[in-house]
C-alpha cells in the first residue's frame, strides 16, 4: 500500500490541476506554458501530484453513438437493509459488473443511484433482472430511467466555483 503525502497547493500546482482535470492530454509544453514555468519544473511538479494521489486517473470521453449501439440508464435501488454489511455486499457486486460505470450512495426514498451502459434495452433489461433476481444483494426495489438525450455532460468538476483546501 503506498502511502499519499500532501503536497503544498499554492497557484501553480492548482492551476496544474485545473488544466490538466479537463485536459488530460495536454502535452508538457503547452502546460508549462499556461502555467508560467520551465519543461522540467512543470514536469517535475505534474509528477509529484500524480504520486501524491491528486489525480487519480486518466480517461477519453468517447463519442459512443459513432463506434457502438448503446443504452444509456440511471438505475436506482433501495435495499431492504441499509446497514454496513447490506451495502458492502451490495456495493461489491455493483463494483464486478462492468456496466455498472459510477454507483453513488445517495439520501433521500433510495439508497443507490448507478450509472449504466448497455448495448440495447433488452441487454439493460437482463442487467437489471439479474442483479435483482439475486437474493443475496437484498434490493428491495429497482427503478430504471433510460436516458433520452445528452443534453449536458460530465465535463470536469467546477474547481474554479469551489473552495481549494490549504
Amino acid at each position: 500500500m503506498s502511502i499519499k503525502k500532501n503536497i503544498k497547493l499554492d497557484q501553480i500546482n492548482k492551476k496544474i490541476i485545473s488544466i490538466v482535470h479537463t485536459q488530460a492530454d495536454i502535452s508538457n509544453q503547452e502546460l508549462s506554458e499556461r502555467v508560467g514555468l520551465s519543461n522540467s519544473a512543470c514536469f517535475q511538479r505534474t509528477k509529484a501530484l500524480k504520486e501524491a494521489g491528486y489525480f487519480v486517473g486518466f480517461n477519453t470521453d468517447l463519442d459512443l453513438n459513432r463506434i457502438v449501439k448503446n443504452v444509456l440508464a440511471y438505475v436506482e435501488f433501495t435495499l431492504e437493509a441499509n446497514n454496513p454489511v447490506a451495502r458492502k455486499t451490495f456495493e461489491d457486486a455493483i463494483k464486478a459488473i462492468p456496466e455498472f460505470m459510477d454507483c453513488l450512495r445517495i439520501t433521500g426514498d433510495i439508497d443507490y443511484i448507478c450509472f449504466t451502459c448497455c448495448s440495447d434495452t433488452q441487454a439493460l433489461n437482463e442487467l437489471c433482472d439479474t442483479v435483482n433476481g439475486n437474493p443475496k444483494l437484498g434490493i428491495q426495489k429497482l427503478k430504471t430511467r433510460i436516458i433520452l438525450e445528452r443534453s449536458k455532460w460530465y465535463l470536469g468538476y467546477p474547481l474554479q466555483k469551489l473552495e481549494w483546501l490549504e
